[in-house]
């Protein structure tokens, strides 16, 4: 799926597309295993990607590792393609992440991060497709590239 989505899916191409945990993260607000998901300890440059509209969400230069077994990154790219809501669930109350554009469910937030933001952006890999840095620019990304600038 490209950056550019013109439309979004139905529920029934989504469930085409996507596999049976990133449906149900993304579409049913599930949420994957601790430290057995594709991306908790990736170190690799790149930019995390929304799995369901392709629009890039965070980059590797926010990520840390909370030791919470899900990818955790500092802020978003654009904090315009995040929305916050709270999330009453599971005798919690919680701030749930969501993409934007297509009201993916990523995660959620907490206010135990790094200094000096102090934020915690707790994601679900199965929300997240990694790109990375050498093939921004042939994945349609060539714009993020710099990010990476020094």
């Amino acid at each position: 799926m490209g950056r550019n989505q013109n439309h979004l899916e139905n529920s029934e191409q989504l469930r085409k597309r996507l596999n049976p945990l990133q449906f149900a993260v993304t579409q049913e607000n599930a949420t994957e295993p601790a430290f057995r998901n594709e991306y908790w300890d990736n170190k690799r440059e790149g930019v995390y990607v929304d799995i369901v509209s392709g629009e890039p969400l965070f980059s590797s230069l926010d990520k840390f590792d909370s030791g919470c077994g899900w990818p955790s990154f500092t802020k978003p790219i654009e904090e315009k393609e995040i929305r916050q809501t709270t999330d009453r669930s599971h005798a919690m109350v919680r701030t749930e992440v969501r993409s934007k554009k297509a009201d993916s469910h990523l995660g959620h937030v907490f206010n135990d991060g790094p200094r000096p933001g102090g934020l915690r952006y707790c994601i679900n890999s199965a929300a997240l497709r990694f790109i990375p840095k050498e093939e921004l620019e042939q994945e349609g990304y060539g714009d993020l590239l710099r990010l990476f600038e020094k």
